[in-house]
């Protein structure tokens, strides 16, 4: 596994995948009304500059990960304690994740069936996709992104025909203050959530191309997002969007052209299945990774099935119902992520920069 190394091109494809992932699921920003689309653009404003703090850490430590990196900082102890923290973190995300795509399957499609039976088949596919190593994790994420991508603005065009662009009306009706509130919310999920990758992306080609990995990434995901929120405004209105658990799916569902082109939301389900897949598969990937290098195992694939398990365990204790899992994910999630997001990456930014000028005048 140390030997595998991932393109930039394969790099933005996981990120942007990562990024739609839930996001495009669950229903983000909602108070900033039908200005949501203008918080998104506000959340990537805050992503950028976040993002390229992480990809500094990459660059300026070529060869090391997260773990690698505030072990070589800080020591081995402090080194370790950050390192179990970020474990948990991407633990944590990989259920929450989990436990969203096991609701959605079983409220669109599934109602009859145990919430541990859907979890066990996406833990099986999560696991035979991080054994299969990074690089192949990769490739299947670079090919996968271009049917996402195709599906996804193909459905934005047939939707046109249901759209009613007043529903975009009136602009900024509420003031600038929910869509500010709303845009740190989108940051933290999904955008800041990319500190995952700074945890298995110590092989990328050209340690330079580490910042357009995250960039691109950031921009491709975002642009879709946008377009998806906009096509849900424009589709479903306000007095809809606001009463659906998930809304792309029911934005979907309304698309009907000429009697033949309808109930496709089949397609979108798959696609966001995909998306899931990579997302978990990176959480999971993580903290293996993690794992290998806090307690010195012979390497992380061993590992994967069992932390697999844990995860789909906690996955389906976490929520006791679906407004819990919807509250968390729009009220309280930005706060609990915030230190993982920016304060310990800030940080370990400035003290890595410290260390590596302390190692140039060493030498």
């Amino acid at each position: 596994m140390n030997k595998e190394v991932i393109s930039s091109k394969q790099g933005y494809a996981m990120i942007m995948m990562f990024l739609i992932g839930s996001a495009i699921v669950l229903s983000q920003g909602v108070q900033a009304k039908q200005d949501v689309w203008l918080a998104y653009i506000f959340a990537m404003a805050i992503a950028v500059p976040v993002n390229l703090i992480y990809a500094r850490l990459l660059a300026i430590f070529p060869g090391m990960d997260l773990f690698d990196i505030v072990r070589e900082i800080f020591g081995k102890v402090t080194g370790s304690i950050i390192s179990l923290l970020y474990m948990w973190y991407a633990f944590h995300l990989g259920s929450l994740v989990m436990r969203n795509f096991s609701e959605f399957i079983q409220i669109i499609s599934l109602q009859e069936t145990p919430q541990y039976a859907i979890v066990a088949i996406l833990g099986a596919f999560c696991i035979w996709y991080v054994k299969a190593g990074i690089e192949v994790m990769a490739r299947w994420a670079r090919f996968v992104s271009v049917i996402v991508l195709i599906v996804l603005m193909s459905i934005a065009a047939l939707s046109l025909k249901e759209a009613d662009f007043s529903n975009l009306q009136p602009f900024l009706y509420n003031g600038i203050q929910p869509v500010i509130s709303s845009a740190y919310s989108i940051f933290s999920f999904p955008f800041g959530e990319t500190i995952i990758f700074t945890m298995i992306f110590c092989k990328v080609k050209n340690k330079f191309n580490v910042y357009k990995v995250f960039l691109v990434g950031i921009l491709l995901a975002a642009f879709i997002l946008i377009v998806a929120s906009i096509r849900n405004i424009i589709v479903l209105g306000m007095g809809t969007l606001d009463m659906l658990n998930f809304p792309s799916y029911a934005a979907v569902g309304l698309i009907n052209i000429g009697h033949f082109l309808q109930r496709i939301e089949v397609v979108i389900s798959v696609v966001f299945l995909l998306t899931g897949i990579v997302k978990i598969g990176v959480c999971l990937s993580a903290v293996c990774n993690g794992a290998n290098k806090v307690f010195g195992l012979r390497g992380p694939l061993p590992i994967v099935a069992p932390i697999c398990f844990l995860m789909m365990n906690l996955s389906c204790i976490i929520y006791s119902n679906t407004m819990e899992m919807l509250e968390w994910a729009s009220e309280v999630y930005q706060y609990y992520a915030f230190p993982f997001q920016i304060i310990l990456p800030i940080l370990i930014w400035i003290c890595g920069e410290f260390h590596r000028r302390k190692k140039r005048k060493r030498a």
